[in-house]
C-alpha cells in the first residue's frame, strides 16, 4: 500500500459483495484495495471523502453512435465522450455505422482510431461491421482488436451500411464463429416491415404500427436458430418487444450463446406519452406501450435481458422533422441514461446494485473488459459519484451532446452525477470537464 496516491471514501460504495461504507485505495490508476471506511490512510495519499453520496463503478456503454468522422455535424468523439463523462460513463464502444467511412475494413478502423485518439475524454473501443461482401475483412478486423461485429437484418438507414439477408448472415456468422468472435444484431425482419403500413405524417401511432412486434420476434427466432446450428455467440441489440422474451429465455436455458440488451428509452418512456409530431422520440425499433415496458422490466429482473445501454444515435435538428416517416430515427441519451434508469428502477423497487449490474458489470463482461465494471482490487479506478436522492429537471441546453435534442426534455429525474473518475483522475467535477485523457481500447484475448 506504499504506492497509494488516492483514497476515495464513501458511506455507500457499490461493490460486487454489496453496498457498504468503504475506502477505495488507488495506485497507478488501478484499484489497489477496497478497505474499511475508517482504514488508516497510507502516507502521502490524498483523501477525497464524498460523504453519503454513492460511489459506483464507472458505467460501460457498449452501444454508442459517435458518427465521427464523416457526420460530425451529428456528433463526434469530443462531444460524445464529454457527454458520457458528465453522465458517469467511463467506457464506450463505438458503433461501426453513421461514420464515413464505416468500420468495415482495417483501413477504416485505422481512420476512426486516428480521429478519436486526441478527442476521447473517456476510454473508447470499436465495433466492426458485417455487411454484404466483407466476410474477408472480418478476421483482420478481429485481429486488429474490434470487440465484435454489428449487422442489420433490415435497412440501416444509411446506404453505406447495407443489411444482410439470411444467406449472407449465415456466411458472416460462420466466419465469426470460426475465430470465436461476437456478432451483435439489429434484429427486425424486413419482410414484416415491407408488409406493414408505411409511416407518413405526424401521428406516432402510425409509426408504431409500421414496426410491429413480430418484426423483432421472427428475426430473433431466426438468429437463435442459426446461432444454435453454428455454435456461435450472438447478441440482440436494443430489444423493444417483450414478446421475444420467452423465446430468448428458452434459448439461454438450452445453452444457446445469446445475450440481450435493452435501452433507457424502452424502459422509461411509453408510446402513450409521445405527442404527435414529437420525433425526438423516434427510434427503430420503436418505443412501445406501457404494458410492454412492464414486461421488459420483468425480463431485466429475471436475467433474460442482460444489460442496459444507450443506443445514443443523435442527428442534427433539421433531420428531426415532424413527419415520423421522414425524420431520422435515433434518441440522444448518453448523458442521461443513469438518472433515467435509476429514476424508473427505484420506483419499481430495484436497487443501485441492480443498476450497476445492468449498466456497468454486464456490459463490461459482454465485451470482455475484465478491468472495467466493478469496484474491486485489480480493476481500473473508473468511478462515478452519484447523489441518488437529489433530483434535477432536464434542460437540453445543459447537455454536452453536440445537438441539444432529447426525448427527456423537461423530465424530472433522480440521481445527480457529482463527479466521474477515469483511472483515478477526476475528469468531471459536476460543473467542468477535464482535458481528454481517454485511451483507445482493443479487445482483450479471452483466456
Amino acid at each position: 500500500m506504499s504506492n497509494v496516491e488516492l483514497v476515495l471514501r464513501s458511506t455507500r460504495v457499490v461493490t460486487p459483495e454489496g453496498t457498504r461504507a468503504a475506502s477505495v485505495a488507488v495506485s497507478g490508476g488501478t484499484i489497489a484495495a477496497v478497505l474499511p471506511h475508517d482504514a488508516a490512510v497510507p502516507d502521502g495519499a490524498r483523501v477525497e471523502d464524498v460523504g453519503d453520496d454513492v460511489l459506483l463503478p464507472g458505467l460501460v456503454d457498449t452501444h454508442v453512435h459517435v458518427n465521427d468522422p464523416g457526420r460530425t455535424e451529428w456528433e463526434g468523439f469530443w462531444t460524445a465522450t464529454r457527454a458520457a463523462a458528465a453522465g458517469g460513463i467511463t467506457t464506450l464502444v463505438d458503433m461501426p455505422l453513421n461514420s464515413l467511412p464505416p468500420t468495415t475494413t482495417v483501413a477504416h478502423l485505422d481512420t476512426k482510431r486516428e480521429v478519436a485518439a486526441a478527442k476521447a475524454h473517456i476510454d473508447v473501443g470499436f465495433w466492426g461491421g458485417a455487411i454484404p461482401g466483407n466476410v474477408k475483412d472480418l478476421r483482420p478486423l478481429h485481429d486488429a482488436g474490434v470487440f465484435g461485429f454489428k449487422c442489420f437484418l433490415s435497412p440501416s438507414g444509411v446506404d453505406e451500411f447495407p443489411e444482410l439477408d439470411q444467406e449472407q448472415l449465415a456466411l458472416a456468422l460462420g466466419e465469426i464463429a470460426g475465430f470465436g468472435g461476437l456478432l451483435i444484431v439489429h434484429a427486425e425482419d424486413p419482410h414484416h416491415l415491407d408488409a406493414a403500413p408505411v409511416p407518413r405524417g405526424p401521428r406516432y401511432a402510425d409509426f408504431l404500427a409500421s414496426r410491429p412486434r413480430v418484426c423483432e420476434g421472427d428475426a430473433i427466432a431466426a438468429l437463435i436458430a442459426l446461432a444454435r446450428r453454428l455454435g456461435a455467440r450472438v447478441h440482440v441489440l436494443h430489444l423493444s418487444s417483450a414478446d421475444a422474451l420467452p423465446l430468448i429465455a428458452a434459448a439461454k436455458a438450452e445453452g444457446v450463446r445469446v445475450t440481450v440488451e435493452s435501452c433507457p428509452h424502452f424502459l422509461t418512456l411509453t408510446a402513450e406519452e409521445i405527442p404527435d409530431g414529437a420525433t425526438e422520440f423516434k427510434c427503430c425499433p420503436p418505443i412501445r406501450e406501457g404494458a410492454n415496458q412492464d414486461a421488459l422490466w420483468q425480463g431485466l429482473a429475471d436475467g433474460t435481458i442482460d444489460c442496459v445501454v444507450s443506443d445514443h444515435s443523435p442527428s442534427t435538428a433539421d433531420l428531426k422533422t415532424a413527419d415520423f416517416g421522414a425524420a431520422w430515427g435515433g434518441i440522444s441519451s448518453l448523458q442521461l441514461g443513469l438518472p433515467a434508469i435509476w429514476t424508473a428502477a427505484r420506483a419499481r423497487g430495484h436497487s443501485l446494485e441492480d443498476v450497476v449490474r445492468w449498466m456497468a458489470t454486464a456490459p463490461a463482461a459482454l465485451v470482455g473488459l475484465g478491468r472495467k465494471g466493478a469496484i474491486e482490487a485489480g480493476r481500473d479506478a473508473d468511478l462515478a459519484v452519484l447523489a441518488p436522492d437529489e433530483t434535477f429537471t432536464v434542460d437540453p441546453a445543459t447537455l454536452q451532446h453536440r445537438n441539444k435534442i432529447t426525448a427527456y426534455a423537461g423530465k424530472t429525474l433522480h440521481g445527480v452525477v457529482r463527479s466521474t473518475w477515469l483511472r483515478g483522475r477526476k475528469i468531471n467535477d459536476g460543473t467542468t470537464l477535464a482535458a481528454p485523457t481517454g485511451e483507445l481500447l482493443t479487445r482483450p484475448e479471452r483466456g
